[in-house]
């Protein structure tokens, strides 16, 4: 008899969280957004540069260069402008003066765990992007594009970095810049630069609810996704575990456990434009 009377409270309590957990994935949905099992392989793309700021920011699009990799077969690289010397710790797991060289380890792990077959790490200032001559940065743009010949980049929109960080919003305007030149301007050794951009997005209804200033800022300042892809939960984890001077970083940010926070923005989101015709 006491385990039917305790039938209906755990009922409810059972529909309340389904309810809440419904609501906070309509959070994170950009419902309009094409759905795929992988960027690249929707594209056909055969050659994957992803172009980022900070020691795991590859964490963000861990789910298209895991997927590109291990279900099609493609070609990835990832240029990382800076060491990430500038951030903090959570937790505490060196002296500072030696995070930069923490952070680099950290990274090539993560490349590793994703297969990218290529890492160029460069030692650009962190949080002082915006202080580096655009030129500058586009020019090692350049050439790590006709070094790695990608057909898709991948980077932040530069207008809101998906997070609001101004060295996110610079890599992205100078990845954006230097693909465009290369796409739009001649072919040299064979190579007429990238077909295809693609800029990782946030989900604007649940960067909104938790991001304070900076996520009102990034929802406004995004265009609409075209395509959303599986973020795998297993993958991401992984990679914090592997960033471990940064393992809490997301539960600092926003006050939600990753794994929490990853159960309901389970996607990646991207807007994908394509530079030139296939021929």
């Amino acid at each position: 008899m006491a385990a039917i009377v305790a039938t209906g409270p755990a009922l409810a309590f059972g529909f309340c969280c389904a309810a809440v957990y419904a609501r906070a994935r309509a959070l994170f949905a950009e419902p309009a957004a094409k759905k795929v099992a992988s960027i690249a392989g929707a594209l056909g793309a055969k050659r994957v540069l992803a172009v980022f700021a900070h020691p795991d920011d590859e964490l963000r699009v861990a789910g298209l260069l895991r997927t590109a990799k291990r279900r099609d077969h493609v070609f990835t690289a990832l240029v990382t402008a800076t060491r990430g010397e500038m951030g903090g710790q959570v937790p505490l797991v060196a002296r500072q003066r030696d995070l930069a060289a923490v952070r680099t380890a950290e990274l090539l792990k993560s490349g590793f765990a994703l297969r990218i077959d290529e890492q160029e790490i460069w030692n650009f200032p962190d949080s002082g992007l915006d202080g580096v001559d655009l030129e500058v940065l586009v020019a090692r743009v350049e050439a790590a594009i006709r070094t790695h010949r990608p057909d898709l980049v991948v980077t932040f929109w530069p207008e809101s970095g998906q997070s609001g960080h101004a060295d996110h919003m610079r890599i992205g305007r100078a990845a954006e810049t230097a693909a465009l030149r290369l796409a739009k301007g001649p072919a040299v050794d064979g190579y007429g630069g990238p077909r295809w951009i693609a800029y990782v997005l946030a989900p604007r209804g649940g960067i909104r609810a938790i991001g304070g200033e900076a996520g009102a800022f990034v929802a406004a300042h995004q265009p609409d996704p075209t395509h959303a892809m599986p973020g795998r939960l297993s993958t991401r984890m992984k990679g914090w575990r592997i960033h471990a001077s940064q393992r809490y970083s997301i539960e600092t940010a926003y006050r939600i456990p990753a794994r929490l926070l990853y159960l309901v923005w389970r996607d990646e989101f991207y807007k994908v434009t394509e530079l030139k015709d296939h021929n």
